[in-house]
């Protein structure tokens, strides 16, 4: 994983020509439905909003490194960049950031409509404590959620040993071999109109 993030807030992620990989972790209903299907079905609910974030290791943080109730089962999935960039087309950011929304009458109208928020929370290092830069977290709500499920998905990968398997050389002190565990992330080319969108 590189370490080249100087900018405040800018998406590092793992991904190809045609598709990014975003981290998701479940208990076990719903993490055994999505393996059986190879998709999430349910008890996983269209009618919540659910939240993709490309950071593993924020997604460690938030995890608790898959020990954390209800989160014990990491995914890895794989998603189309067409589809992972018309959400963020749409998305407003979860906090009135006054360069992005002037009006702060005009934000709150707008993430009550909203069906994509944006929160930019901070990045976590290998030992999980919090660093100055920002990582990205995409929260789909109702009426998008479905397309994240039926026409965006790609690929489905459970991951949680890998995931006990750095947890494990972290707690032997095998840091360099934890680190040399992790996917490999590199930051994400988006369009200025994005860019502004989001507060970049």
């Amino acid at each position: 994983m590189t370490d080249d993030r100087r900018g405040q807030r800018e998406i590092f992620a793992d991904y190809d020509g045609q598709t990014i990989v975003v981290y998701q972790a479940y208990g076990d209903p719903i993490a055994d439905a999505a393996l059986e299907a190879g998709r999430f079905v349910p008890p996983f609910s269209l009618g919540r909003m659910t939240w993709i974030k490309p950071s593993f290791l924020w997604m460690m943080g938030r995890c608790g490194w898959a020990r954390k109730a209800g989160q014990t089962r990491v995914f890895a999935v794989r998603i189309t960049r067409e589809g992972w960039e018309e959400a963020l087309s749409e998305a407003v950011l979860s906090d009135p950031d006054p360069r992005v929304y002037p009006d702060p009458e005009a934000w709150s109208a707008a993430l009550r409509a909203a069906r994509v928020r944006v929160q930019w929370d901070p990045e976590r290092s290998l030992r999980g404590g919090k660093l100055e830069h920002r990582s990205i977290q995409v929260g789909l709500g109702r009426g998008i959620v479905e397309d994240y499920v039926e026409r965006w998905l790609v690929e489905l990968t459970e991951i949680t040993s890998r995931v006990k398997r750095i947890r494990d050389l972290l707690a032997a002190g095998e840091v360099e071999q934890a680190r040399r565990q992790l996917p490999s992330e590199r930051r994400y080319p988006v369009s200025e109109h994005i860019a502004a969108r989001l507060g970049m």
